[in-house]
């Protein structure tokens, strides 16, 4: 069994039905873009890894552990890590303060962060309110690498970033890759930066998986069809 694995899941805010079909399957150590067009469910499928929404039909596996009953918290102790969807830093809690709040021993301390994301270090005592956007961005990255994740997951963690600070998170994400050995499932727009980091690639449509290979094998084609505007 992979090291993550969905299988026909479908999921549901309420009477509003958002899943209908989502198959995604991850290794140790391995890097997926999870991509589609806008409101195609990238977002509730992090949800659903997550526990932070249920699913109603389909199995989640986590390093074999089925994950249907967890709660959200056992799902960070079983070893993830999210970076949501705008940002969520605490804002009058400084830049240290929101990197220990929920942090776990193991490889990822404050020094290895601020290594990772220099910035940091240098607004340790000012508040999240106070960090401009990609500054915010990297410290909720950070955050997530304090719980000592064996997966972490990046919900459109470049969104609305200036492209420099783009560029870092993505070198940084590099880094990851290359010198941890951390699961990575990330959810991005940009085909041409996830190439880079990624080994293989979920496509969603209307909240189901249309499209699943390695990243080399997204063709123009594919791409216009699925993620084009």
């Amino acid at each position: 069994m992979s090291f993550l694995s969905l299988q026909g899941i479908e999921a549901s805010y309420g009477p509003t039905q958002a899943l209908f079909g989502v198959d995604l399957s991850l290794e140790e150590g391995a890097v997926c873009a999870l991509m589609g067009r806008n409101g195609m469910g990238k977002s509730s499928t992090v949800k659903v890894i997550c526990r932070l929404l249920k699913h109603s039909v389909g199995q989640v596996y986590f390093k074999g552990r089925d994950m249907a009953m967890l709660p959200p918290h056992k799902a960070a102790q079983a070893g993830m890590g999210l970076v949501p969807e705008g940002r969520r830093c605490f804002p009058n809690l400084t830049v240290y303060e929101n990197l220990i709040a929920a942090a776990r021993t193991g490889h990822w301390d404050f020094a290895r962060v601020t290594g990772l994301f220099p910035r940091l270090a240098e607004r340790r005592d000012q508040s999240a309110a106070s960090l401009s956007g990609g500054e915010q961005q990297m410290l909720a990255i950070g955050r997530a690498l304090m719980t000592n994740p064996r997966l972490l997951l990046l919900d459109e963690a470049t969104e609305g970033l200036a492209p420099v600070v783009r560029q870092e998170i993505w070198a940084a994400l590099r880094i990851l890759k290359s010198e941890t050995g951390m699961a990575l499932l990330v959810v991005d727009k940009s085909l041409r930066d996830l190439r880079q980091v990624a080994d293989s690639a979920v496509i969603l449509e209307r909240g189901a998986t249309v499209w699943a290979g390695a990243i080399g094998d997204v063709t123009p084609a594919v791409a216009d069809q699925y993620l084009g505007v």
